[in-house]
């Protein structure tokens, strides 16, 4: 067995004061690589904005790669967390996928620096960066699936129209939370919305 293929030592945090310390160091990464990238930025720099010791990032990280792949992991998990509650409220199966655009561009918004982070995963840690489209995809998917079983959408809508929607939703975000955030989050939802609806509503 290589040294690479050895084992991870779990790192997980045992308290909740470890978890707070977690948190506190991934917050602080975000900031870090999302201001300077990833290559400018740096184990110290993370500590610093974090207001805590080298030793605290090691108990739970072992190198820069490492808490950038956790980060990555992390900041999916954000968007999921926060879009899901919201597409729960949906009245059927396109309102979910308006709901669903207007969140991401709320969450957008408030944590520009997603973009940079998820772009430089693609080079970075390309595990990473296959995941997080893979899974969102994957979400979309099950519920344009779920909208087909109630005869909501068209039967043969699948996963090529999730990608479709995700890459819109993605390239929106981008224009409309990162780039621009002036414009009326609803009305672009709306207007996007319209096209989903056109393309994978019932007829009748």
């Amino acid at each position: 067995m290589t040294e690479s293929d050895a084992p991870r030592e779990d790192k997980t945090p045992r308290t909740a004061r470890g978890e707070r310390t977690r948190r506190a160091l991934l917050s602080a990464a975000a900031d870090e690589f999302g201001e300077k990238g990833f290559h400018d930025g740096s184990i110290s720099g993370i500590t610093r904005r974090a207001g805590c010791a080298l030793g605290s990032f090691y108990t739970y990280y072992d190198s820069k790669d490492d808490i950038f792949r956790a980060l990555v992991g992390d900041m999916s998990g954000q968007v999921r967390d926060y879009v899901g509650p919201r597409i729960a409220q949906a009245k059927d199966g396109i309102d979910a996928e308006r709901i669903g655009l207007l969140s991401f561009l709320e969450f957008a918004r408030a944590h520009k620096e997603i973009y940079r982070i998820i772009d430089e995963a693609e080079f970075v840690d390309q595990a990473a960066y296959r995941a997080h489209y893979e899974n969102t995809a994957s979400r979309i998917t099950q519920r344009l699936a779920a909208a087909a079983a109630r005869g909501e959408v068209r039967p043969d809508v699948d996963e090529v129209h999730a990608w479709a929607i995700m890459g819109m939703n993605v390239f929106l975000g981008l224009r409309y939370g990162v780039w621009d955030g002036s414009r009326d989050a609803d009305e672009v939802a709306g207007i996007a919305n319209a096209l989903i609806e056109r393309g994978i509503r019932t007829e009748g």
